[in-house]
């Protein structure tokens, strides 16, 4: 047993940040986790494996599609399922050994185990009981359900099932047109499986611009996958390693199935808190079972904060490393910040999709004055010649002022690119500044600058 300025509950993004952060501020710092590798969901079962089979998947699409285009000449690459799952796996030991190695640095004290708050002031782990002046709840969250929906990851999997199936499916059914679904079926759909995406809303990624939406599902389509919109799954039955989904549609109650290999549950993520002892501690949740803050992010209980996805926002890992940072600001006696105005989203498909401030439908509702500057991947040099034309960028300005209120890409590299802008709202810069920012050619950010041109006389190369 111990005794320390402040236990960070959980390793993932917001709670290992969170110690880093505490402990490079001169707190004496520990962090409890109890999977057997530090980094939570994120680099375990989420963001970092998507992203090397995203990777991976999109390079066998270029060797089949755009290589002979380009001279290179010879037989498509087969794929090794195994060694396409060992590379994701290296890839996850390197980053959970480089936070491994980030705790020594920084003298963290990995606390080994599943933690709980028996009181205020107090962290169990396993038998042992530490003292902690400060507690921050990083716990994270866990995939939701549907009633009706049994999952085995086997047959219906969660995002955690869909990176390490035995085999490449078939046939593959997602349930949800969310980024979780859209991104694993992304990747199956590349590898050969027909990927069918059922949605009970009527467009794909609920809180995207529309236009960008729209864009997104052609895209998609293109590449294979298919939408059934507005349906409600009834069901999913699995028999002999094989599944029935059964959806009804919203328009006209009408019943229909469809069979599966696999079945990939992506309805969303909900808190994951059990375990914690939170009832007995009197702490207050919101309806949606997120623990409730104030703006410190702290709980009702003095001493015990709480960040990520375990509370209210979106569920995004750079916004719980940027509440992480604040938290221990904050307890560190510093002013800690987090700007929820400009907190980008990102969807690694291929063509990418980036989003930063208001979409037009939240200009149109609140009634604001506003003005669009937009700009196709087919004007940019770069990306005609590397075969990512496709998408645009488009900026959202006030009509008066010209200050940037949002803006979204669907193109290439459209995560890296957002940034751009995201560093211009934090300093409140208008879509001029952007225009008159000399940008490198050819690259594919000049269209972000042809783009902010558009806001005021127009771009140049349209």
């Amino acid at each position: 047993m111990a005794s320390y300025d402040v236990i960070v509950i959980g390793s993932g993004p917001g709670g290992y940040v969170a110690a880093i952060r505490c402990a490079q501020l001169g707190l004496k710092t520990a962090c409890v986790e109890g999977r057997e590798t530090l980094g939570g969901t994120c680099l375990n079962i989420g963001c970092i494996p998507s992203k090397a089979l995203l990777h991976a998947t999109h390079q066998l699409h270029e060797a089949e599609h755009n290589f002979a285009k380009m001279g290179l000449k010879g037989k498509s690459p087969s794929v090794d399922w195994k060694q396409m799952l060992s590379y994701k796996d290296e890839v996850i030991g390197q980053n959970t050994k480089g936070i491994e190695f980030l705790f020594k640095k920084n003298k963290i004290d990995w606390l080994k185990g599943w933690g709980s708050i028996p009181e205020a002031g107090k962290v169990k782990v396993g038998d042992e009981v530490h003292d902690a002046k400060n507690i921050i709840i990083a716990s994270g969250s866990e995939p939701s359900s549907l009633p009706g929906v049994e999952i085995d990851e086997k047959v219906v999997v969660t995002s955690t099932g869909a990176l390490e199936l035995g085999k490449i499916p078939k046939k593959m059914v997602v349930i949800g047109a969310g980024v979780i679904g859209l991104e694993m079926g992304s990747v199956y759909a590349r590898l050969g499986a027909e990927v069918t995406v059922v949605e009970f809303l009527d467009t794909i990624t609920p809180t995207m611009d529309g236009e960008v939406q729209k864009s997104f599902q052609k895209l998609l389509q293109k590449q294979g996958l298919k939408f059934i919109l507005g349906a409600a799954v009834q069901g999913v039955e699995v028999s002999r390693s094989k599944a029935k989904v059964t959806y009804k549609l919203r328009k006209d109650d009408s019943e229909e199935t469809l069979d599966a290999d696999t079945v990939l549950v992506s309805t969303g993520r909900k808190p994951f808190t059990d375990g914690l002892g939170l009832d007995a501690l009197g702490i207050e949740m919101t309806d949606r079972g997120q623990i409730r803050t104030d703006d410190r992010w702290q709980t009702n209980v003095k001493g015990i904060y709480a960040i990520g996805d375990a509370i209210e926002g979106p569920m995004l890992a750079h916004k719980a490393e940027d509440e992480g940072m604040a938290a221990a600001e904050v307890i560190a006696g510093k002013h800690g910040h987090v700007n929820y105005g400009v907190i980008p989203s990102v969807i690694y498909t291929h063509p990418e999709v980036a989003s930063v401030g208001q979409t037009e439908e939240e200009l149109k509702k609140a009634d604001r004055a506003y003005k669009v500057g937009k700009f196709s991947f087919m004007g940019n040099g770069r990306a005609k010649a590397n075969f990512a034309a496709d998408g645009f960028v488009k900026i959202l300005a006030d009509k008066e002022t010209d200050r940037i209120l949002g803006a979204h890409i669907i193109g290439p590299m459209a995560g890296d690119l957002i940034h751009e802008i995201c560093v211009a709202m934090e300093f409140g810069a208008a879509a001029e500044d952007l225009a008159m920012t000399c940008h490198a050619h050819p690259t594919y950010s000049e269209a972000v600058r042809e783009a902010a041109l558009a806001c005021g006389d127009g771009p140049i190369h349209r």
